[in-house]
């Protein structure tokens, strides 16, 4: 005969020796993660059975509550020399009933693939202008 109390669910958060929360299986809960500040935690589930076995299973997530941000011009690990521009941009959803179009977006460069195919096409309708452009093939009509 099963025992209520001996199937039991600890939750605890990052290194936490305590368990925040028991529960006796199935459950369901919310997370409140504006109580967490923003960073990398861990999740920690451990579950008893009827038999007395512990098992452990650790979920790693991270929180951002506050606003994005966007940095361009800098990446993580990068080796930079002499001066380097760098944009910052960081926009959240405080406001629900208000849209902000200033400063919503990240200004970026254009990317190098889209200046290829432009100096091609602009290279390609040059070639085609040379090859083709002889008066003898444009006659008018009139």
């Amino acid at each position: 005969m099963l025992m209520k109390n001996e199937r039991i669910i600890r939750v605890f958060l990052d290194e936490d020796p305590v368990p925040f929360a028991e529960f006796e299986p199935p459950v369901k809960f919310v997370l409140d993660t504006t109580k967490l500040p923003d960073g990398k935690h861990s999740l920690k589930v451990v579950a008893r059975s009827t038999s007395g076995v512990e098992g452990i299973r650790v979920i790693p997530f991270e929180v951002r509550n506050g606003p994005a941000i966007a940095v361009v011009g800098l990446r993580a690990g990068e080796v930079l020399n002499e001066q380097v521009p760098i944009t910052i941009n960081a926009y959240g959803s405080e406001r629900r009933d208000v849209f902000v179009v200033t400063g919503s977006e990240t200004p970026k460069a254009i990317p190098a693939w889209v200046w290829a195919l432009l100096v091609s096409f602009a290279g390609f309708a040059l070639f085609y202008f040379i090859m083709y452009w002889r008066p003898e093939l444009y006659k008018s009509f009139f």
